[in-house]
């Protein structure tokens, strides 16, 4: 009997896990596609990612926990609509610390009423999210430590060191970065911006550019243009490329 217990157990987690991980890909879609309708630049969209994915996600239980019966609203209970409505406020965040002319209120109100389907937030609603969504953050906002930045300086300092660096696509390069974002297991290697960088500029040395174009070996040129340990980033690689060529 107990170890029936034990199985139904463990079958619980694994199913809750299961939805967790879908629920997260659907976060994921649903900011990359909130980013795509608003338009807005790289910066903020990865900004966005950094506050949202690194940040205010692994951080919300903890918070909801020594809250207590002091939650707001939007967090208790945690419907996906709430996370999704946080979503926008991580790109309105984004927007007013990279844009001079940031997203308004409204702009993100009328997406939200067009593509969150489970709930109508006001105005207000959004306001108060951000309040929320800092006190997550226990309003720490800094924005430095963004791949984005990371891999775009990787990048220059490569074109110096090698010819093959003209053949890297820095969109292609982003879509990496989009396609890693859809696992939440993979958001481990956003804790080191500057290693998941040079990780993604290896990825696709490795995989776009022909062998008979290369003056360097793979490692080379991670050992040119970063001060990442070898080891670090070709565990990562592989990682990336499992994640990105793994069945869908």
């Amino acid at each position: 009997m107990l170890k029936l217990c034990s199985v139904m157990r463990e079958r619980d987690k694994g199913g809750v896990s299961r939805r967790k991980r879908k629920m997260w890909r659907r976060l994921a879609e649903f900011l990359i596609q909130s980013a795509s309708e608003l338009q807005v630049s790289p910066i903020v969209k990865y900004t966005a990612f950094s506050l949202f994915a690194d940040r205010f996600y692994p951080s919300l239980t903890r918070y909801i926990q020594k809250r207590h019966d002091k939650g707001n609203w939007l967090l208790k209970p945690t419907r996906e609509s709430n996370l999704q409505l946080f979503a926008l406020i991580s790109l309105w965040i984004s927007s007013k610390i990279h844009d001079s002319r940031p997203l308004s209120v409204k702009s993100l109100k009328r997406l939200g009423d067009k593509i969150i389907k489970e709930q109508h937030f006001t105005t207000r609603d959004f306001s108060e999210a951000e309040i929320v969504f800092m006190q997550v953050l226990d309003f720490e906002i800094g924005a430095s430590n963004i791949a984005l930045i990371f891999l775009e300086e990787l990048l220059v300092q490569f074109k110096e060191v090698a010819r093959a660096g003209e053949l890297v696509s820095f969109e292609a390069c982003m879509d990496l970065m989009d396609v890693l974002y859809e696992k939440e297991e993979t958001l481990i290697l956003y804790r080191s911006p500057h290693s998941l960088a040079a990780s993604i500029l290896a990825c696709f040395f490795q995989i776009g550019v022909a062998l008979n174009e290369r003056e360097l070996s793979l490692l080379d040129a991670v050992k040119f243009v970063t001060s990442c340990k070898e080891e670090d980033v070709v565990e990562s690689v592989g990682d990336i490329l499992k994640h990105v060529f793994e069945p869908r």
